[in-house]
């Protein structure tokens, strides 16, 4: 697979996860494994769903303020139920649902349209595929995750003729995926209910490859993918390859009315300075309702966070991982020829703000947003050990909403000291 030198720079990308389920306000597919509802009674939610007021255009503009540089829609989740004219399967909006549009194809419009790329989400499993619990996994990493009839067969009922029909029916939606829309972003889940080998990886990243060898692959392709994706939490060391951290805005991937438990701009603020910090991208998820519309809150959010990176933008973009943990108490990222260094300061600093480690002689430091220049000074330092490098708190002016950002300007590229000191 090949990394695409736009993925690293977006820094971030919204997540929409949109479906039936947002007809109830259920879990999205989960619903059914969980056993919330049975399957016809989730399946009745095709009758509501309407996309009546679905404007992908104002999606993308409300993401382009977000300060996102890719979007990634769930083509298709776990229930089968594909947002595209799909001509494997009648499970389709635009068949079975009032709605009765392609949104896949008026989505990736739209977001070119507003100059941001098009991901598309799809899950290897199906739940409601007549094919699909015919194999069980020989080893599966979640064993609780495979232990329903929705997934895995009974024991010594295994039909691996049903199973071979199942992935040419996986494959000939993703080549569908892959022709019609030609996405920059393939991003696949589902992986942890099949081996490798017998999801078919190699071959289907094969295809990939011929048929649109520059889409981006996260790493749910099994052995295949670009990137990492952890979920809902930091990594407390970054993956050696590409990543990104997708994250809910709330509780939930899909519309939950009852979810109210969002998380602040500060907060959106401090996930998205440290991921960048680390040398990731934020997936930021938003659960449209049936409708089509964002919540209010969620759309709040997404407008304040694209507040700070606007006023922030030389630490953002073009830009890669900043300082390892230690040296200073915050986030940090580094310019790409490495000669002006950018400090997060999430809250006001009281007196100074203090670099350690720092080999290089600073010949300017400022204040982003406002270009107030702060004095520095160093202090100690003994043979290969560098001195603490202070710098004055900037003016409560200067400060910015929810983290303020202090441009170091180098002498030359970024040295630091990473060692134990004297003995």
């Amino acid at each position: 697979m090949t990394m695409q030198p736009w993925f690293t720079e977006a820094k971030l990308g919204i997540f929409v996860h949109y479906g039936i389920y947002s007809v109830e306000g259920v879990p999205e597919s989960w619903a059914l494994f969980d056993g919330v509802m049975p399957h016809e009674r989730y399946m009745r939610q095709l009758d509501g769903f309407t996309a009546s007021a679905y404007d992908p255009g104002a999606w993308a503009r409300l993401f382009a303020r977000a300060g996102a540089g890719y979007a990634v829609l769930t083509a298709r989740h776990h229930d089968g139920v594909a947002l595209w004219d799909t001509r494997l399967s009648d499970l389709n909006v635009v068949r079975r649902t009032p709605a009765g549009r392609d949104l896949v194809a008026e989505y990736v419009s739209a977001m070119r349209a507003e100059g941001l790329r098009a991901g598309l989400y799809y899950s290897h499993s199906d739940w409601s595929h007549p094919d699909y619990a015919s194999l069980r996994h020989p080893h599966p990493p979640h064993p609780e995750l495979v232990d329903s009839g929705y997934v895995s067969p009974a024991p010594g009922a295994e039909d691996p003729r049903a199973w071979d029909r199942y992935l040419d029916y996986r494959d000939g939606q993703v080549h569908e995926l892959l022709t019609r829309f030609r996405p920059d972003l393939l991003w696949f889940d589902g992986e942890w209910e099949r081996s490798a080998q017998q999801w078919r990886m190699s071959e289907l990243a094969g295809t990939i490859r011929e048929t649109a060898p520059d889409t981006v692959c996260n790493a749910r392709l099994l052995g295949h993918g670009d990137y990492a994706t952890p979920e809902q939490g930091l990594p407390m060391s970054a993956p050696e390859a590409p990543w990104e951290l997708c994250l809910t805005v709330n509780d939930s991937w899909g519309y939950r009315p009852r979810d109210d438990n969002h998380k602040s701009v500060a907060q959106l603020v401090r996930y998205f300075a440290e991921t960048i910090g680390m040398g990731g991208n934020l997936l930021l998820n938003v659960g449209p309702r049936a409708d089509g519309t964002i919540v209010a809150e969620q759309a709040r959010r997404l407008e304040g966070l694209g507040d700070w990176i606007r006023r922030h933008s030389a630490a953002v973009h073009g830009t890669v991982a900043g300082l390892p943990p230690g040296h200073h108490y915050g986030p940090s990222t580094l310019s790409a020829d490495r000669r002006t260094l950018y400090l997060v300061c999430f809250d006001p600093p009281s007196e100074t703000v203090a670099v350690r480690g720092l080999r290089n002689a600073v010949r300017r430091v400022s204040v982003l947003g406002t270009g107030t220049e702060l004095a520095h000074r160093r202090t100690g330092g003994l043979h290969d050990v560098p001195g603490v490098l202070w710098i004055d708190a900037p003016d409560p002016a200067d400060l910015a909403r929810h983290g303020s950002v202090l441009a170091l300007e180098l002498d030359g590229e970024l040295e630091l000291y990473t060692g134990r000191g004297r003995a």
